[in-house]
C-alpha cells in the first residue's frame, strides 16, 4: 500500500463525492478514477470535468462564461464551461477543474471554485456547488 498527501481542496472534493458511512478516501478515488461502469455519455472522449455536475443539473450551461478579477491589479480573466464539465481558457486550452485553469491565468495556487464567478448567475462556483449539495439552485 502507498501513501499520498492531498491538499485541502482535493480532500473537500473527495468528501463531496463520498457516500456517508460507506466510503473511505481510497474507495472514492477508485470509483472516480477506475470505474469503467460509469456512464460514458461524454462526446469528447475525455473523462468528465469537475463542473459536469453543474452542467447536468442545468445550473451551468455549456459555453457559459466564468470571470475572475484580481482585486489589487484589476486584471480580469475569463473561461468557459464545456459540455463535459471542463474549464476552457479563451485560447482553447482545457482544464479538468477550475483551479488549474485559474492557476494558469494568475500564476499561483488559487481556488477556482472560490474565485471564478459564473457570469450568468453572478455566483461563485463554490456557491453553485453548495446550492446543489443542499438541494436548491435558487439564485
Amino acid at each position: 500500500m502507498h501513501r499520498a498527501e492531498i491538499d485541502d481542496e482535493v480532500f473537500a472534493y473527495l468528501q463531496q463525492q463520498a457516500r456517508p458511512l460507506v466510503d473511505d478516501v481510497n474507495s472514492v478515488l477508485r470509483r472516480l478514477l477506475l470505474d469503467d461502469a460509469a456512464p460514458k455519455s461524454n462526446p469528447t472522449g475525455r473523462r468528465p470535468g469537475h463542473l459536469l455536475k453543474l452542467v447536468e443539473a442545468g445550473v451551468v450551461a455549456p459555453g457559459d462564461r466564468l470571470t475572475h478579477t484580481r482585486k489589487r491589479s484589476g486584471q480580469t480573466y475569463h473561461a468557459t464551461v464545456s459540455e463535459d464539465g471542463w474549464t476552457e481558457l479563451p485560447d482553447g486550452q482545457p482544464f479538468i477543474g477550475p483551479s488549474p485553469a485559474l492557476k494558469k491565468c494568475v500564476g499561483t495556487e488559487i481556488s477556482g471554485n472560490a474565485n471564478w464567478t459564473h457570469d450568468r448567475s453572478g455566483r461563485t462556483l463554490r456557491e453553485l456547488l453548495d446550492s446543489l449539495q443542499h438541494g436548491g439552485t435558487s439564485s
